[in-house]
């Protein structure tokens, strides 16, 4: 397990600085972040990511239903000079009723592969859209060397290891075992690999649901790498980012843009 993933408050810096330095410009760039906007984050766990919206005026609201997430993040921001201007909700977004329902911009990162029924999700998310709101996503396809989380691990080896999340079930549970992983990993990992989502299925569901790709970007060195490794964030070449299925085993991250389809423009 990386040291990141045991030091919250790093692991927080890590988003911030990642949202500054890449995900705000892109949005900036593809028309759908403005200062003082209305900021909804699905997902939002600690809260790293809210760090440079609150920073450059908007309105921002984090959401994450697992409660203890929130309470970081609310240690996190006590100090920060624009607390007014953030709410954090513990809340189910299914069941989730914000009291302005509205949002400009509509920002997930990392979260969408971790959503049981991608298809129902991208659905309800629809409600919280006007005919100008830019929703964001920045995920990795599932297939990439280490799109099943496995970095997670303990065991040094299973946390370095590419590709074998791509084993069959069974195997792959028992590859764990043998490892030495406590019980409650193997089921996170195992989890993973239910709602593990490729490139293709994403945009299937996007146009299923009246969506539209307003911009996207396939990277073959993930914006988050930057500050995690020390790596330059590459885009794919665009001739290896022409072949279907197989493009999701080197792509690690995708960003995209969407908007509502059916909305004037």
């Amino acid at each position: 397990m990386q040291e990141r993933h045991l030091d919250r408050k790093k692991y927080f810096l890590e988003q911030a600085q990642t949202t500054e330095r890449h995900v705000i410009p892109y949005l900036k760039k593809h028309g759908g972040m403005k200062d003082g906007a209305h900021v909804l984050e699905i997902g939002c766990g600690e809260g790293g990511n809210l760090v440079p919206l609150l920073d450059m005026g908007c309105r921002v609201v984090g959401v994450d239903y697992v409660a203890s997430r929130i309470e970081v993040a609310e240690s996190m921001f006590t100090n920060h000079p624009s607390r007014a201007n953030l709410q954090l909700v513990v809340a189910d977004i299914y069941d989730w009723q914000p009291a302005e329902k509205i949002f400009d911009v509509i920002i997930m990162r990392d979260v969408i592969e971790h959503i049981h029924d991608q298809d129902r999700f991208m659905e309800v998310v629809k409600r919280f859209m006007h005919a100008e709101t830019r929703f964001f996503l920045a995920f990795p396809p599932w297939q990439n060397p280490f799109g099943g989380h496995q970095q997670i691990c303990k065991n040094k080896w299973l946390s370095k290891l590419p590709y074998y999340h791509l084993l069959p079930k069974t195997l792959y549970a028992k590859v764990l075992q043998w490892g030495g992983e406590q019980q409650k990993t193997i089921d996170d990992l195992l989890e993973i690999k239910e709602t593990g989502i490729s490139l293709e299925r994403f945009e299937r569901i996007c146009h299923a649901r009246n969506y539209q790709v307003a911009h996207k970007t396939w990277w073959l060195i993930n914006p988050n790498y930057e500050i995690k490794f020390g790596l330059r964030p590459r885009k794919i070449f665009a001739i290896f980012a022409v072949i279907p299925w197989l493009r999701n085993f080197y792509i690690t991250c995708g960003y995209y843009v969407l908007r509502l389809s059916n909305m004037g423009k």
